[in-house]
């Protein structure tokens, strides 16, 4: 087997030799990076709108729904609310960074964990949102877990008020120079998951949550 690998390495090394794959890359590589750094920004719309009140305005025109509380610890008074007065399970899956939040206070079940296909309601943090379009962006990792948002009926979003960043072109920016090299999944969730595909009939949770909750947090 180690030989079969050997002489195959080999085979494909001479064939990038050949043609000169390497160079192309770092060539490629180099013109892209310079692109991303130099490149002056695209004209832009006005930006003077206030980014909170922007970004709850697009939240709701995207059939988002919203909360605002002022500290993290609230959180799951906030959750708890929001289910109670929608009929919704009170039982939920959510990040590693809330698991020290009091949920049994208020009569949440929660798992630290990532969601699965009959789990009913995920909580997430979010890396940033933008006011612009009411989006939430959302990166994958070992502690942020891409199915949380995608497989529960019901995703409710935590963002921070200091991460609201008035268009997609910052939250690229605040990505690239915060985190650097990508992770497997960026996701941009604005609202609810839906289609009109089928008779032009608006249908909610054709492929994702049918609803999500925004709590806007202060600190």
């Amino acid at each position: 087997m180690n030989t079969n690998m050997s002489a195959r390495e080999n085979i494909l090394s001479r064939i990038r030799s050949a043609n000169k794959v390497g160079e192309i890359r770092d060539a490629i590589g180099g013109a892209v990076e310079d692109r991303l750094t130099t490149h002056p920004a695209s004209p832009l719309p006005d930006l003077t709108w206030n980014d909170t009140e922007r970004f709850k305005q697009r939240c709701e025109d995207a059939a988002s729904t919203l909360d605002e509380i002022s500290q993290m610890d609230d959180v799951p008074e906030a959750v708890s609310r929001y289910l109670t007065e929608n009929n919704l399970p009170t039982s939920l899956v959510c990040w590693p960074e809330f698991k020290k939040l009091l949920w049994s206070k208020s009569n949440v079940e929660a798992e630290i964990r990532s969601a699965l296909g009959d789990d009913k309601v995920g909580v997430t943090g979010s890396y940033c949102a933008v006011a612009e379009t009411g989006t939430l962006v959302l990166l994958s990792g070992q502690e942020h877990h891409a199915t949380t948002s995608l497989l529960p009926e019901t995703h409710i979003a935590v963002v921070r008020r200091n991460r609201i960043v008035k268009t997609m072109e910052e939250a690229w920016q605040l990505i690239r120079s915060e985190v650097g090299s990508l992770p497997r999944q960026v996701a941009f969730i604005s609202g609810p998951s839906r289609t009109a595909d089928i008779e032009m009939t608006l249908v909610y949770g054709a492929h994702g949550p049918f609803r999500v909750h925004v709590i806007i947090v202060d600190s």
